[in-house]
């Protein structure tokens, strides 16, 4: 994790990692680090935001919940908010819950406190309308407030009922999680590689949890009908009527209209009965059909659940203790390092192969030098091994640190292609200078350059592109272009129909949407948001590029300055690149990244070589004439009919240009609940500002 001497960078580095975690958890069903990790993030967070509440952002993860899915299916707001659960991952922890419930109830340390606990299900959360008893419609979680429409996939699944038995309230929303069993989920895996017609391409899904997500969230609700689906209910949200005055009396009734509820639900009086139920549930973890990474404790009563209420992104009424990572004993044989697409060096253990909750391990991440020389290991060394979140293997100990053997030093030069490595003043990872210059780099780059966020083309996936760059077919991005039917067609396993269908989907992107171009290109730091703020704001790949060339002269300009040490020459290069950028949402560490990239000649060079192949399209700000035709708007506080980014859009499509804070040159503020900061800056300068239904009004005025 990357910390800060300024608390409010530190936040904001905070604010943008836990965001882009959640879209590739969300979005992707493909997350890059552990639960443990992303909770270390997310805690990090909350620690920062309660030493400095001044500090606390509007973007802030405290009012976040998930990711609203980059999908072909419909986004429809939640009724009633699906929030998130905090966690508790200690006895203590759990106890300072209840104190807290005890002292906003204002109760006598003697009155005992009802609670429900059942598993914590590892799947996705899915959210149920009843009308008049029958299903009108499913939704994921999404971010919270609006989720994806999948209505007529769960129709498919035999655990949901279309029509409910017995009397129900006229509207019920049951809520509960999606899941796939642990052998529905190898047999899965299992067909789709007996079904693909290269065994080398096929989809394989990384965990239960991720093929649950993807099954799911098909537009084709036939491909949601052959997967193994399952769903166990575990609350609710809007209801014209609560049939029971308790949580347990609730969860039976919903039982009774015909859903799963978990055999293990129990109701006990006390924190000791609470934790009884948490070990016999870890106990018998392994032999469930279904993951489970923890136990959710939830307060009994609906009145003190009322009277409790919500915090930004959870209920004050219930938590989620979560299992510790579970662990293994093994021997480290080896460590190697891997070159990754922007040069960063990572270092691997090889592992003698060990059992880790089911799962046969024999690599794992050392993450960087800092890591290694935090651990002190080396081969030889007997190491404990835990897979956090069930999910990321990763060395937590070692056990023969005394033992006398030599040290592994972190390397000097790339094992690749000989460059020398390089670390940029206070990060902590190595990264080799070769640039496209490295095999392992360039093959890095052009899987990016292809990928399903990037330019996506279709059929062009990790082995080709590798076998590809190894015959030297594809070098550079702008060689895909260039392939021939007869360059495919002289390869094994290609079939006309084939290369064909390869070759359409890559002309089918010869004229890619500005901000998948510019994140296509792998510029460091320029992520998907990133490139989409800078398309929005230039327009043109001509517009952006001639602000990218005064950049780059200016960079060099600065460059040849003397009489500044490296770091405040640094500092004042990357500040005085970011006004010249001059994009929302893009600080000095972004512009000079971008400038970097762009000032390297070879660089430069493959782009203007892509250019000779492509034409990325300009952005088209489809305005309609409205009262915010060419004036800036902010955003702020919780919006609870629509995400951030809808309201953005929103703006956009009226004329307005969004902006990320309040200042002298904003003409509107929109402020939902929890506004802060912001809210005053705009009564100080005498902003106008609107609630979320006021900004509605406006919208349907425009239209």
């Amino acid at each position: 994790m990357s910390t800060h001497a300024d608390p409010a960078a530190e936040l904001a580095f905070l604010s943008h990692e836990i965001a882009r975690h959640d879209r590739l958890y969300h979005d992707g069903d493909a997350p890059e680090i552990s639960d443990a990790e992303y909770d270390a993030l997310v805690a990090r967070n909350r620690a920062l935001e309660a030493a400095h509440p001044e500090l606390m952002r509007a973007d802030s993860p405290s009012r976040r919940v998930g990711s609203v899915a980059n999908s072909p299916l419909a986004k429809v707001a939640h009724a009633r908010a699906m929030t998130s659960l905090d966690n508790a991952f200690s006895d203590a922890e759990v106890a300072e819950f209840l104190t807290r419930i005890r002292r906003f109830l204002r109760l006598e340390d003697d009155e005992p406190i009802a609670l429900t606990a059942e598993p914590k299900i590892d799947g996705l959360s899915c959210s149920l309308r009843y009308e008049g008893g029958r299903l009108v419609r499913a939704l994921t979680r999404g971010d919270g407030a609006v989720g994806e429409d999948v209505t007529a996939n769960v129709l498919t699944m035999p655990d949901i009922p279309a029509a409910l038995r017995g009397d129900a309230p006229a509207v019920f929303e049951v809520r509960g999680e999606v899941y796939m069993e642990k052998g529905a989920f190898t047999a899965l895996n299992a067909r789709l590689l007996a079904e693909a017609e290269d065994p080398a391409k096929a989809r394989q899904f990384a965990n239960p949890r991720n093929a649950a997500a993807g099954s799911l969230r098909q537009k084709d609700a036939a491909v949601t009908a052959s997967r193994p689906l399952r769903f166990l209910a575990h609350g609710w949200g809007e209801a014209s009527a609560v049939p029971g005055e308790t949580q347990t009396a609730v969860m039976r009734a919903i039982a009774g209209w015909g859903f799963p509820v978990s055999p293990d639900l129990a109701t006990v009086l006390d924190m000791a009965a609470a934790l009884a139920v948490y070990s016999a549930i870890e106990a018998k973890r392994a032999d469930l059909p279904f993951d489970i990474d923890g136990v959710v404790y939830k307060i009994d009563r609906l009145d003190w659940q009322a009277r409790l209420g919500f915090a930004a992104r959870s209920p004050r009424w219930a938590i989620a203790h979560k299992f510790p990572a579970q662990r293994a004993q093994t021997t480290l044989n080896a460590i190697d390092t891997q070159v990754g697409r922007t040069g960063k060096i990572t270092p691997v253990a090889r592992l003698e192969p060990v059992t880790v909750g089911g799962v046969v391990v024999t690599n794992a991440t050392l993450h960087n030098a800092d890591e290694i020389e935090r651990l002190g290991v080396r081969p030889g060394d007997r190491v404990v091994l835990q897979r956090a979140g069930d999910v990321i293997p990763q060395i937590v100990e070692n056990l023969t640190r005394e033992v006398e053997r030599p040290a592994w030093c972190f390397p000097t030069h790339c094992a690749e292609c000989g460059s020398a490595l390089e670390r940029e003043p206070g990060e902590v990872d190595w990264r080799c200078s070769g640039g496209l210059v490295c095999p392992a780099q360039r093959v890095e780059r052009l899987r990016h350059f292809v990928s399903r966020h990037a330019l996506d083309i279709e059929g062009l996936g990790t082995t080709s592109i590798e076998s590809f760059f190894a015959d030297g077919l594809v070098q550079t991005p702008a060689d895909i272009f260039r392939i021939r039917e007869a360059d495919l067609l002289a390869r094994e396993r290609w079939a006309v129909v084939s290369a064909r269908n390869l070759l359409a989907a890559i002309n089918a992107k010869r004229a890619p949407p500005l901000d998948r171009f510019l994140f296509a290109l792998g510029v460091r730091h320029v992520g998907e948001v990133t490139a989409r703020d800078l398309a929005r704001r230039w327009t043109s790949w001509a517009a952006l590029s001639e602000m990218i060339a005064r950049a780059v002269a200016a960079r060099e300009a600065m460059m040849r300055a003397v009489g500044e040490s490296d770091d405040k020459l640094l500092a004042r290069t990357a500040k005085e690149l970011a006004a010249i950028v001059e994009t929302p949402g893009v600080g000095p560490e972004v512009a000079l990244a971008l400038v970097d990239f762009f000032a390297e000649a070879r660089n430069a060079d493959a782009v203007r070589d892509l250019l000779t192949q492509v034409a990325p399209a300009d952005v088209v700000q489809a305005a309609r004439a409205s009262e915010v035709s060419g004036k800036t708007v902010v955003f702020t506080g919780t919006l609870e009919t629509m995400s951030r980014d809808e309201a953005k859009r929103q703006a956009e499509s009226l004329g307005a240009r969004v902006a990320a804070s309040v200042s002298a040159r904003t003409d509107l503020v929109v402020a939902g609940p929890g506004a802060g900061s912001k809210l005053k800056k705009a009564a100080e300068l005498g902003v106008r500002t609107l609630d979320e239904a006021g900004w509605g009004d406006l919208v349907r005025a425009a239209s």
